[in-house]
C-alpha cells in the first residue's frame, strides 16, 4: 500500500530584522506595518479607513474609555480604545473624549472609536503575518 506522507507547511522569513517591528509600528499608527511590508495601497487603505472612523467618533463626542479594573465592560472598551495606538494616546494627551455627552450620537461615536481599535489590532496582526511569511503576498 501506499502511504500518505504530509508535510508540514515551512515558515519562510521574508526580512532578516525585527520580525515585531511590523506588528508594533502598524499598531502605532494605522497603516504603517503594511507600508514596512510595501503593501502601499492597502496601507493607503487602512490609515485613511482607521483614521477617518476615529476622527469622526471624536467629532460625535464618542467616549474616550480610561483603565477600569472595576467594570468588565469599560475594560473591553479600554482595551478596544488602545487598539488605535497614536491615535489614542494623541487624544488622551489633548484630553478629548472627556466631555459631558450632548449629543445623540455620542453613543455611536463611542462605538466608531472602538470599532476602529479594533480594526487596527487585526490589520497589525496582519502586518505581522505578511512580514514573517505566514500569510502568502497577494
Amino acid at each position: 500500500m501506499a502511504s500518505k506522507v504530509q508535510v508540514g507547511a515551512k515558515l519562510e522569513t521574508k526580512s532578516p530584522g525585527l520580525p515585531y517591528a511590523a506588528l508594533i509600528l502598524g499598531w502605532l499608527i494605522p497603516g504603517l506595518g503594511h507600508a514596512l511590508t510595501r503593501h502601499w495601497i492597502r496601507a493607503a487603505l487602512l490609515f485613511v479607513s482607521i483614521t477617518s472612523m476615529f476622527v469622526l467618533g471624536i467629532m460625535m463626542q464618542g467616549k474616550l474609555y480610561q483603565a477600569n479594573l472595576g467594570d468588565v465592560l469599560e475594560m473591553l472598551g479600554f482595551v478596544g480604545d488602545l487598539g488605535c495606538g497614536g491615535l489614542y494616546i494623541i487624544s488622551r494627551v489633548m484630553d478629548l473624549g472627556h466631555s459631558a455627552i450632548q449629543l445623540a450620537t455620542a453613543d455611536y461615536g463611542t462605538k466608531y472609536i472602538v470599532v476602529a481599535g479594533l480594526l487596527n489590532i487585526i490589520s497589525a496582526v496582519d502586518a505581522h503575518n505578511l512580514r514573517i511569511g505566514r500569510k502568502p503576498a497577494c
